[in-house]
């Protein structure tokens, strides 16, 4: 029957998520799990950067994938899949928060989760010169940037690690934060200039450092 298939079908990814997303819908439990695997990690570094108790991450990610699943009819495709599980996690977490009566914020481990190659862009600053000075002066930076990502609002933290850790753009930070790209934009510039407003007087004490 592959000689039916047109060219852009023929050319399609066998394991690309709106196959994955059409293989679950059908049946296929297999599938679903795929896409579990491929974004568990990323979805539990997310919830860590909005939950202070480690211990509820693995539970609202699973909770997570539970509500995706259950929503899978509905996703029409309009967006990425992942930014759709982005926007899944982002309100369970608030949700479970919210129960629990728990404020949100970034955990200990904001710069330093996942794998190497999913390090944020701040973090290989932070880290380009490993002498034992540039070590203390990296770490008291990177609490001073934490400790200042606390301090934002929800709603800026969230944006700017969408995009500074997540690496997400413009248009998906506002298909997850279900608000307009101008927005976005407004969030993310006042987060910048909260955050070096805070670490500027740290680095201006580094030798040849910039925020």
């Amino acid at each position: 029957m592959s000689a039916d298939l047109t060219p852009s079908q023929a050319d399609k990814p066998v394991d690309s998520d709106a196959v994955l997303v059409q293989r679950t819908v059908a049946g296929d439990q297999k599938a679903y799990e795929l896409l579990v695997i491929k974004y568990q990690r990323r979805i539990q570094r997310l919830i860590g950067r909005m939950v202070r108790d480690v211990d509820l991450v693995e539970d609202i990610a699973q909770e997570t994938f539970i509500r995706a699943y259950r929503a899978l009819a509905q996703f029409r495709g309009d967006a990425q899949f992942y930014t759709w599980l982005y926007r899944i996690a982002v309100n369970t977490a608030k949700k479970a928060l919210m129960e629990l009566k728990r404020d949100p914020t970034v955990s200990e481990n904001s710069f330093k989760s996942g794998d190497e190659d999913e390090t944020s862009p701040l973090e290989n600053e932070l880290t380009s010169v490993e002498t034992p000075e540039a070590l203390l002066a990296t770490k008291e930076i990177a609490a001073m940037v934490n400790a200042a990502m606390e301090a934002l609002p929800e709603e800026l933290r969230q944006a700017i690690a969408l995009r500074e850790i997540e690496g997400l753009s413009y248009e998906e930070i506002s298909e997850v934060m279900n608000c307009p790209i101008g927005t976005v934009r407004s969030r993310i510039f006042r987060a910048r200039e909260a955050i070096s407003a805070r670490v500027k007087p740290l680095l201006e004490t580094q030798s040849g450092k910039r925020w």
